[in-house]
Parts: structure tokens; sequence; C-alpha cells
């Protein structure tokens, strides 16, 4: 089982692609494809065939996974995009922030 240094809920930043420089919240993450989908970014029209719950049909838009690899947690002190560590406190293992040192 893969371990990801971003979790849901959390707070980041993208690197790279269309999106780059928007901040957004983690919805989800997709273990098995190194993917997550981030709240607002990467959205993409999907078309969708009238059914019993959408009787309309028409476009819908969502939001699609982006790589692990693009997006970095978003430090809390500076709110720039910061890389993961981690530390014993009270002996408990946390994230830390390797920029501000700050507890994630």
């Amino acid at each position: 089982m893969k371990k990801f240094k971003i979790k849901t809920g959390d707070e980041v930043i993208i690197l790279a692609g269309k999106d780059k420089g928007l901040k957004g919240k983690v919805l989800k993450i997709i273990k098995s494809k190194d993917r997550v989908i981030v709240e607002g970014v990467n959205i993409v029209k999907k078309h969708v065939k009238p059914s019993a719950e959408n009787p309309q049909g028409g476009i819908v838009e969502k939001e699609a996974p982006i790589h692990i690899s693009n997006v970095a947690l978003v430090d809390p002190k500076s709110g720039k995009p910061t890389r993961v560590g981690y530390e014993m406190k009270d002996g408990k293992k946390v994230r830390v922030s390797k920029k501000s040192k700050e507890v994630i």
C-alpha cells in the first residue's frame, strides 16, 4: 500500500499544468493511480445522457484527477508550497512543514 504525505482535506497548490499556481482543498486521493482530486482545479466538461436522476442531461463540469507530483502542500505560515517532514511531538508522529517547521 502506498503512503502519501498529502491527506484528504489538505490545502494544496498546483505546481504544473493549466491550473498552475491555484490553491484548493484535496477532496479525494486515488492511491492506485497516484492522483488527487482538488476542489475547483482541473475542471473538465462531461457530456451526460438524460437519466432518472438527471432527466435533462447536458454538459456537466467536474473536477478531474491531477497527478500527485504536480501538487504541493501549502505552508501554514507563508502560504507558499512546501515539502513535508515528520517529527515526534508528545509521543505522536506529526507532519511538519520543511520551510517554516510548523505543524501541518
